[in-house]
């Protein structure tokens, strides 16, 4: 049985090998192409060029920096061979659908976002957003023969880069702002032993999105769709300081209140609560 082969371009980075390691698993011949890095990786095709990688394959994955993906689509998909398939695995879409759309014919494009890091180690229960080019059926179900144990959800670039907004802008620039914040706490060490439950939590939460690269976090907080809610929140915090200043609890609290009960009809707080400390108590073991 001929093995089928898939390229891996910016094999390197942290998707990238773990892309590299999943195919080999589903015994695909992996081609590896890395501008950047050499590739370490002993069981895959080293290829010397950027189109020496993708000119006789039957999958070409891009894991590269969203700003390089559209051109690099551009480059490489005039040249990869008939029937063959083109994903997308940025975390930003409109710009890399306007590219795919644009594609010659002959090659079909996926357009799939994966919502989960480099270090997972199964794909059960894990989401793939799938974002339909020109087929929707059947670029749905050739992502799902890739990932058959993956959930996914579909929906359109636009609103695909709106809930990004959420999902990932505003979580990252939370996060990003407090690590600043903690970077620079004088005695860690204290407030460490001093933690409970939730800085304990948060402080895991808050460290392990900082692992990632910082062209991924500068394009996840990037996203201009994220401006309505960065400036909510900007708008809601001077509002938050100003009423502490002028020590008016009951407005503190009735905002509390409101967005409790807003918040309670999705989701289930108490259950939320148990998860924490279960979470947390997990860690620590």
């Amino acid at each position: 049985m001929i093995k089928k082969k898939i390229a891996i371009i910016g094999s390197e980075g942290q998707m990238g090998k773990w892309f590299s390691k999943y195919f080999l698993e589903k015994g695909f011949e992996v081609i590896a192409y890395d501008s950047e890095k050499e590739i370490t990786n002993k069981l895959v095709t080293k290829a010397k060029s950027l189109v020496g990688a993708i000119l006789n394959v039957d999958y070409v994955i891009l894991a590269i920096p969203v700003k390089r993906t559209p051109e690099t689509i551009r480059l490489i998909a005039k040249e990869m061979k008939r029937d063959s398939y083109l994903l997308d695995i940025s975390s930003l879409k409109l710009k890399t659908f306007s590219a795919l759309s644009k594609i010659p014919d002959k090659i079909n494009p996926i357009c799939i976002h994966p919502m989960f890091g480099p270090g997972t180690k199964k794909l059960k229960g894990q989401n793939i957003i799938s974002i339909p080019i020109r087929d929707a059926k059947k670029e749905l179900l050739m992502a799902k023969s890739l990932f058959p144990d993956a959930t996914f959800v579909s929906i359109d670039a636009v609103e695909h880069d709106k809930k990004m907004a959420v999902i990932l802008g505003m979580t990252h620039l939370v996060n990003l702002t407090l690590a600043n914040i903690l970077s620079k706490e004088e005695n860690f060490t204290l407030v460490e032993k001093m933690a409970g439950t939730t800085f304990k939590a948060q402080k895991i939460l808050t460290a392990g999105i900082m692992t990632e690269s910082a062209e991924l976090l500068e394009t996840i907080i990037s996203n201009p769709e994220i401006r309505r809610y960065a400036e909510e929140l900007w708008k809601d915090i001077g509002r938050m300081l100003i009423l502490i200043q002028e020590n008016k609890s009951e407005e503190i609290i009735k905002y509390i209140n409101v967005t409790k009960e807003r918040l309670a009809k999705n989701v289930d707080l108490e259950k939320a609560y148990k998860k924490l400390i279960s979470m947390v108590n997990s860690v620590e073991k």
